[in-house]
This record gives C-alpha cells, structure tokens and sequence, in this order.
C-alpha cells in the first residue's frame, strides 16, 4: 500500500506555501490533475492560487449538487489530487459522504493520491463529521458521518475564531476517539499514514482522552 497523505487546514484557502509545494510534489506537479470539489461562492477560486506556482497546470472544478455525481465520480478516477472546498458543511456532507464520490475519494487516498480539505472539508475528512452548533441549520451539536480518511481523531475548525473548546472536548468525551485537534484560521495540519506529521501556519490545539 502506498503512503497516505492528508491536508487539515482550520480555514479559507489558498495553501499555505510550504504545504502548497508538498501537495503539488504529490500530485505530480505538471503530469498532474487536481479535482476542486467545492460549493459556489466568493472566494472558491483561491484553492489554486499557491499551487499553481509549483507547475500544477490541470484543474477540474467539480461543483458539488444533487445532479452531479456521476459525473464528478468519473472525473476523480483520473485525478492525482484532491481538494475539498469550504462552505456549508451539511452540504458537503450531504453531497460527498455517503455517496459514490466519498467512496471515489477514499480509495483514491488509499492509492496515495493526496488530499486537502479546507474547513468543510476538513470537518468531514475523519470517520466521524462532528458539525458545531455555529455552523449548521439546527443550532445544535450534529454527529454525522465522515468520508473515514482518518479514523482516531475529531476536527475543529475555526477554532479560536468560533470559540470552540468547550465544544470539542464534549464531542470528543461523546464520540470516544482518543484525540481531537482544533485548528485555526490560516493553519493547516499534514497527516501521514494518519498521523500528525508536520503544521503550518498559526496555532492548533491537541485535545486527548
């Protein structure tokens, strides 16, 4: 099996650069393809920008709908690179994880194709997509299933920007997964084989059980 490799980040894009390069190295620089899923908004194009530096020159934008997924699916069997945007998180997980595409993208992980997820996306990347009270429709606390790229731990984002301590170690007490980290705006996380190798960026925060 090949190494696995997974980007956090706690907020908006773009990568951070020196993330940026190891993404791009990843996906093969310029024989490479990245898929963009994201959600239409202010701002989505961002995803490129460092990695374009890195001669990253193919991009295929997969905006995420109820009529799209086929589609996308073809489309990521192709891919060196994944990036998933940020927005409304409900969606994301609505429209990824429990369909054919959050299938695509985890056996493409295992294959060693890189992934990035950026606040939304880095929300539903682990096997369980805690969703706080801030960021969903309810208002309340949601448990929901992840795409499973990685399975011992919890995600926070926006972490100090949201105020969200009290809130991860409940989740984390109530899921029982051993680590929880909270990341920040402007911060991103490297995991390798599912473990933490390297951050970037401004501060996280490791909560444990």
């Amino acid at each position: 099996m090949k190494n696995r490799h997974l980007f956090l980040f706690g907020g908006s894009p773009p990568f951070s650069n020196n993330f940026g390069k190891k993404f791009a190295d990843l996906a093969l620089n310029e024989n490479g393809k990245i898929a963009i899923l994201f959600l239409e908004r202010d701002g989505w194009k961002k995803y490129t920008h460092v990695i374009e530096q890195y001669d990253m020159k193919e991009f295929v934008y997969l905006p995420l709908n109820s009529k799209t997924e086929n589609r996308t699916k073809k489309e990521l069997t192709s891919c060196t690179g994944i990036i998933i945007g940020g927005g409304a998180t409900e969606l994301y997980q609505n429209y990824i994880v429990n369909t054919s595409i959050g299938g695509c993208i985890k056996q493409l992980y295992n294959q060693g194709v890189p992934v990035a997820g950026f606040s939304a996306g880095a929300l539903i990347s682990p096997f369980i997509c805690v969703i706080p009270p801030i960021d969903n429709s309810k208002n309340r606390h949601l448990f929901l299933n992840g795409i499973g790229l990685i399975n011992d731990c919890i995600i926070s984002v926006h972490f100090s920007k949201w105020n969200e301590e009290k809130n991860l170690k409940t989740a984390l007490e109530k899921v029982n997964v051993p680590i929880g980290y909270g990341i920040d705006d402007g911060t991103g996380l490297y995991f390798e084989n599912e473990s933490l190798s390297e951050s970037e960026g401004g501060n996280f925060y490791t909560f444990k059980q």
